[in-house]
């Protein structure tokens, strides 16, 4: 089975992207509206995408009906945005927040998500989530007008005390359960873990 790209409408493309690259991790970005709401949406197109500077980015398009979605408007306005890792204990909170809402309802507030400040930008961050970053933009790129990549560089990182081990700087991964995004309303979890040894070095053969 091979199709041409070109050949398929982009509701399949994004059918057999999002049915094969998976599971892929969840941004679950906070913004703050002209008023002060605070939005938080779910992104799955989305990654880190380096650490000097730390870079992340997160695909946003427009509703079906043409129009801005509220993550959009805000960080065109403010420039400023947290990015979040859900976990299975926030992970139905995050779905939820997926939903249509009116610009002047936020979804922490109607979803009873704690807010806590964040340190170097105006936006708030969801206070459980178990790692967050607080971003600057750093570059936008315009896809057809419909669709706009996000690229954040980090400024601060907010990390559970539970997960982190300050002195090895390593995370303690039994106690980290971040969820994936699969396709449509489907999630998975990533307990079920596999350790491999170090990968060989192979030496050239001698001449």
């Amino acid at each position: 089975m091979q199709y041409a790209s070109s050949d398929l409408a982009p509701r399949d493309r994004y059918k057999v992207l999002t049915a094969f690259v998976l599971p892929r991790p969840i941004a679950w970005v906070t913004t703050l509206g002209p008023t002060g709401v605070v939005n938080a949406a779910p992104f799955s197109f989305f990654n880190v995408f380096g650490e000097d500077p730390p870079l992340i980015m997160f695909a946003i398009n427009k509703r079906p009906d043409g129009r801005l979605k509220d993550t959009w408007t805000n960080i065109q306005r403010t420039n400023e945005f947290v990015v979040h890792i859900p976990d299975e204990e926030m992970a139905l909170a995050m779905h939820n927040s997926s939903g249509d809402f009116p610009p002047d309802m936020g979804e922490p507030n109607h979803l009873g998500l704690k807010l806590a400040p964040s340190m170097d930008i105006k936006v708030p961050r969801l206070a459980d989530a178990p790692w967050a970053m607080e971003c600057k933009t750093w570059q936008i790129i315009n896809v057809k007008e419909d669709r706009q990549l996000i690229i954040g560089e980090g400024t601060r990182f907010h990390i559970r005390d539970s997960l982190w081990d300050t002195k090895a700087m390593r995370i303690h991964m039994d106690e980290y359960h971040p969820v994936g995004r699969m396709f449509a309303d489907r999630y998975c979890r990533t307990n079920d873990r596999m350790d491999f040894p170090a990968a060989p070095v192979v030496k050239a053969a001698a001449e």
